[in-house]
């Protein structure tokens, strides 16, 4: 594409030449664009709803990109037409959300993209779910754009396709962005931050594939301010969505996890590091078949892994390759954790390094919820018990060797009934060969 002088100066004029605007942002507006600026669409004179939609309407019927030059524009209810390209100066082109309903919507849209943006909520009270809400729309793309200040989601999605990359999304009353019944979506590179109740969350209205991948996004101060047990205050949030990929992310201050995939079949939460998460870090629960977690890096947490609730269903789980360390304690509360692993049903357990779980490095099994675990070359170091495992009536088997346990306090490996923890040291051979379901052997306490 070729620059001509006169058109370069005129969008140079507009603001196109603000800070952060790059020769690659300019070659997609130069010189085949229209300028919001030149439909009578301004700063400071008030709501400019209608001189915006008729530039947006415009630019779509003729398939042109639209330039809204640097400033800040006080709008609502604006809907975006199929094959609306919509360009700002990253971090000076503002909609400002001036009440009455809703800021941006794309509603059975097809290739709408916006980059380059920034939606202000003004923390207004939003009739919608978000600021921007698409439903039953392909080809969607959010990239460059800082979306914040919501009364309720950042960005709310429905049956939609596409990419949201490179994006800020902040201080949302809800989550950042809440997808359910995705038809292929990608979600990545993005710094997600303080947010009331949850980050991403990926869902599915009734249990199904979905296939979302949400890698290398930053995600940070997640709180829980609608409370629960675990509905809200997660980083990535999984609920009923089949084959996710939750991989490369940096996860950190989450008031309960990291990651929490809740009857999310054949997840991959794969090379995420995570820190000063208040509850379980990396959660597969209720009625999940398949799930692997793997890789990550898990710093100061109440747990590091739970694969869990074999009681509604919860099995088939690889636990691999993972670094948990530091973990603590909650006072005062009923479920204080304080487990690196915790796993139930079907499950391989190798390859992982648990450094101070203040209760239990590998938890397996709860009273007659345990079956087909295997426990294998994993190093357990300075927990108060290295490694237990469930001996109540009912519980299935479970295989214990060749782990190298270091530094326990009081057993390196123990039988456990519905946590009541047996006296006797299961390194021992004598006392393991009571225990008819455990087979524990190759075992090296240091």
């Amino acid at each position: 594409m070729t620059f001509s002088r006169r058109g370069f100066l005129t969008l140079a004029g507009a603001g196109a030449l603000s800070t952060g605007f790059s020769l690659a942002a300019l070659a997609k507006v130069l010189p085949s664009s229209l300028n919001a600026r030149n439909f009578g669409v301004k700063t400071g004179g008030g709501d400019q709803s209608q001189a915006l939609q008729n530039a947006i309407d415009q630019a779509a019927s003729k398939q042109m990109p639209l330039f809204l030059p640097g400033g800040n524009y006080a709008v609502s209810n604006i809907v975006l037409p199929s094959g609306l390209q919509f360009i700002g100066v990253p971090g000076q082109s503002m909609l400002s959300y001036n009440g009455g309903g809703g800021l941006l919507s794309a509603n059975g849209s097809g290739n709408v993209s916006l980059s380059g943006l920034v939606l202000n909520g003004n923390t207004l009270d939003l009739s919608g779910s978000a600021l921007f809400v698409a439903q039953d729309a392909t080809g969607l793309s959010l990239n460059d754009c800082r979306i914040f200040d919501s009364s309720a989601n950042c960005i709310s999605l429905r049956s939609v396709s596409g990419r949201i990359e490179n994006c800020e999304l902040a201080n949302a009353r809800q989550a950042a962005l809440f997808s359910i019944d995705a038809a292929g979506l990608i979600i990545t590179a993005n710094h997600v931050h303080d947010c009331d109740n949850n980050g991403i969350l990926v869902w599915r209205s009734q249990k199904s594939e979905d296939g979302t991948i949400i890698t290398q996004n930053r995600i940070e101060n997640i709180a829980t301010v609608d409370g629960g047990s675990g509905q809200n205050g997660n980083g990535i949030n999984i609920f009923r969505a089949h084959n996710v990929i939750a991989s490369q992310n940096r996860i950190s201050d989450c008031a309960f996890s990291a990651v929490r995939s809740n009857a999310g079949s054949a997840c991959q939460i794969i090379g995420n590091s995570c820190s000063r998460i208040k509850e379980v870090a990396l959660y597969a629960e209720f009625g999940f078949e398949g799930a692997v977690i793997a890789q990550n890096i898990v710093e100061d947490a109440a747990a590091g892994v739970s694969i869990t609730n074999f009681n509604n269903g919860g099995r088939l789980g690889v636990c691999a390759n993972n670094i948990i360390r530091n973990l603590f304690v909650r006072k005062g509360e009923k479920d204080q954790r304080g487990i690196g692993i915790g796993v139930e049903a079907d499950t391989l357990v190798t390859g992982n390094l648990v450094e101070n779980a203040p209760r239990i490095g590998i938890a397996v099994g709860w009273g007659k919820y345990m079956r087909d675990v295997s426990v294998t070359n994993n190093i357990v170091r300075k927990s108060r018990i290295g490694i237990a495992a469930s001996i109540s009536l009912g519980a299935g088997k479970a295989l214990i060797a060749n782990n190298l346990i270091s530094g326990s306090k009081t057993h390196a490996i123990a039988g456990f009934d519905y946590g009541k923890t047996l006296p006797q040291e299961l390194m021992e051979a004598d006392n393991a060969a009571v225990f008819t379901n455990l087979t524990i052997s190759g075992n090296v306490k240091s």
